[in-house]
């Protein structure tokens, strides 16, 4: 019997995530345009795809981020801009944190949040790829929302998230610079704790002047495939009436 620390090592979660990429990048029918997501587990979709790629599939690939553009060339799968296709057939990415009830996420811990939302509401189907970890009742309990802001004034801005509730962290990199996204902009990662409703909340944070774009995709996504220890489940968002 495999015991629970065995399930959740991290030899273990990388299966999981990679039988979830797997199973994603499955969706993809023959001459589609494919939004290609960016992070950790999307990186592992887009692995995925290449190997389709390379046994035949076409496909055209509309990257979020200059590293996913990067890995794609390398795998050979054919890239194309937004402008180029405004209809994308199906998005695939990954996801910092996924309400269980609605399939509302919070997105933009690898910093591409902007271009991941572009293509995400520009997409037909907008597919998120997790593993079991990233479950929550709430959003906002264990994960801060990355919101991009302009760098001019960036301080004032930080003041108004303030006032929404939040506690703004601005982010660094590794070598104690300010990160700054594929846009040229900042990012204020912002504590709000367990957030009552996320719809509020991207709705003010719409509405602050300097917010470039934020981390919660509201009403946007269309199945998540969650990697777990017993296989791979699909969930889908809740019929609204």
């Amino acid at each position: 019997m495999t015991n629970s620390s065995e399930r959740t090592s991290p030899e273990a979660i990388q299966k999981l995530k990679e039988e979830a990429a797997e199973s994603a990048a499955a969706l993809i029918e023959d001459g589609m345009v494919v939004g290609l997501g960016s992070g950790s587990t999307a990186k592992l979709v887009v692995d995925a795809i290449g190997k389709r790629v390379k046994n035949g599939l076409r496909v055209i690939g509309i990257p979020t981020s200059e590293k996913t553009a990067t890995q794609a060339r390398k795998l050979n799968i054919p890239l194309a801009t937004l402008a180029q296709h405004p209809q994308i057939h199906l998005a695939l990415d990954g996801a910092d944190e996924v309400e269980l009830s609605t399939l509302n996420l919070i997105k933009g811990g690898g910093g591409n949040l902007l271009r991941e939302k572009l293509v995400a509401i520009a997409s037909q189907r907008f597919v998120v790829v997790v593993d079991e970890r990233k479950l929550v009742d709430q959003l906002g309990a264990t994960f801060s929302v990355p919101v991009e802001v302009v760098p001019f004034g960036w301080q004032s801005t930080e003041q108004r998230v303030k006032k929404l509730g939040a506690n703004p962290k601005l982010r660094s990199q590794s070598n104690g610079e300010t990160y700054i996204t594929d846009g040229g902009h900042y990012i204020l990662d912002c504590a709000f704790g367990p957030i009552a409703s996320p719809s509020t909340l991207a709705t003010n944070l719409d509405a602050t002047v300097g917010v470039v774009e934020h981390g919660l995709f509201i009403g946007m996504t269309s199945a998540v495939v969650v990697g777990k220890p017993d296989g791979i489940k699909l969930l889908n968002p809740p019929v609204r009436a």
